[in-house]
């Protein structure tokens, strides 16, 4: 086989390989939230909670009380999980004090007469309970690993165990932790406003109303009361706190051409257009143009002066060479000045002075003195006004025509 053969084969391997390769990185796979969640393993996704903060007890008779004396303490444990980046369940307990007032007389937990004939009582509860919750920022505004801010509706309901503070009973002896006992059943719906700030630790903000039953109706409590519960509190996250989206292939639309091709043509037709201009410009004929010729030199001078310059005297010297190298030629100097500055007669005499300076340097350089017209002229050299003033105090050197 010959060696062109050999080399043409492999070429067409090599090319194959590189086209198949370009294909192949054209199909690209990334996560698409759209086509819906992987929901995480069991492990993942876990959280602990620990909370702290006060409530604000209403019920009939509370508004008796001074409003900062109905303020108590409530703090709480929990331990959830999140099933998708939208719906989870926690279970925890809860401490909660809860101070109310009572018009029946001594009871269980009586601390004394707070205002006129209402007696003050304060219980402790203790409970367990159990929520379910909704992630309204994920379900608006979609799922987005590494939000700051979530925030989460939640609703459940609790089974408590309270104990009334020691206090005074009826007959006016003091009552022990036996007698003040019970229990009550207990429902609730708040807001966490969680702020992430690592991606296993949080803080939150909990909003939270309770909605309290009592079965010791004839006591110091009506049978259903509001509580009103704030709590800050801290959250970790076990393991994987984010979700995995489908991975899904992204293939390339096949793009359009249309707009290429009509601009390929465009182009085409301006270089068609191009070409025929510049055939038109070469097959043109040439306008002979002829120019005016100008003054062998020029020599320029600062404002009322006519002292030649050391540079000046080189240029004079170049001058002078070429005059002798043509001795028929005969040359005109004229000595100019501008007319915007100084007076006619100063102005008259720097052109004779600048004239007859250089006419000086020229017959020093071995130029003969008949080749020389020495003049002098009263207008502006440029007459192109007052701003170019510099441009008329010089000397010209001309051919004579």
């Amino acid at each position: 086989m010959k060696k062109s053969t050999i080399l043409g084969l492999v070429a067409a391997l090599f090319m194959g390989q590189s086209a198949m390769a370009q294909s192949t990185q054209e199909i690209n796979y990334v996560e698409d939230p759209g086509q819906g969640y992987i929901f995480n393993n069991f492990d993942d996704n876990w959280f602990i909670s620990i909370e702290g903060g006060g409530n604000y007890y209403f019920d009939n008779n509370n508004s008796e009380r001074s409003f900062f004396k109905r303020f108590s303490p409530n703090a709480g444990f929990w331990v959830g999980k999140w099933f998708s980046p939208l719906v989870g369940l926690r279970a925890g307990g809860n401490y909660t004090q809860l101070k109310t007032l009572s018009d029946n007389g001594y009871g269980v937990g009586y601390h004394g007469h707070c205002k006129d004939d209402y007696a003050c009582y304060k219980r402790n509860e203790f409970g367990v309970n159990l929520d379910a919750m909704l992630n309204l920022t994920n379900w608006w505004c979609g799922y987005r690993p590494g939000r700051v801010y979530n925030g989460i509706l939640y609703a459940g309901a609790g089974f408590n165990f309270y104990q009334t503070v020691p206090g005074w009973n009826n007959d006016g002896t003091r009552d022990g932790w036996k007698n003040g006992h019970n229990k009550n059943l207990t429902g609730h719906v708040g807001l966490i406003n969680n702020f992430a700030i690592t991606k296993n630790f949080s803080i939150y903000v909990d909003v939270r109303g309770v909605l309290v039953t009592d079965n010791e109706k004839a006591k110091a409590v009506q049978p259903m009361d509001i509580d009103l519960q704030a709590y800050l509190g801290l959250t970790y996250n076990f393991n994987k706190a984010t979700w995995n989206a489908p991975i899904v292939p992204v293939i390339p639309e096949i793009p359009n051409c249309d707009a290429i091709e009509a601009r390929l043509q465009a182009s085409n037709a301006r270089i068609a257009d191009l070409e025929n201009q510049l055939r038109d410009c070469l097959n043109r004929p040439v306008e002979k143009v002829e120019v005016n010729e100008g003054p062998l030199c020029t020599i320029y001078y600062t404002i009322g002066s006519s002292r030649i310059s050391r540079v000046d005297n080189k240029v004079l010297g170049a001058v002078s060479e070429i005059m002798k190298q043509n001795p028929d030629q005969k040359y005109v100097v004229t000595g100019w000045a501008d007319n915007y500055t100084g007076t006619d007669q100063i102005n008259d005499r720097l052109r004779h002075a600048r004239a007859n300076g250089v006419e000086k340097v020229l017959l020093r350089n071995g130029v003969n003195a008949s080749q020389l017209d020495v003049t002098v002229n009263n207008g502006n050299l440029n007459d192109m006004g007052e701003k170019f003033v510099s441009l008329d105090r010089a000397v010209t050197i001309e051919k004579a025509k």
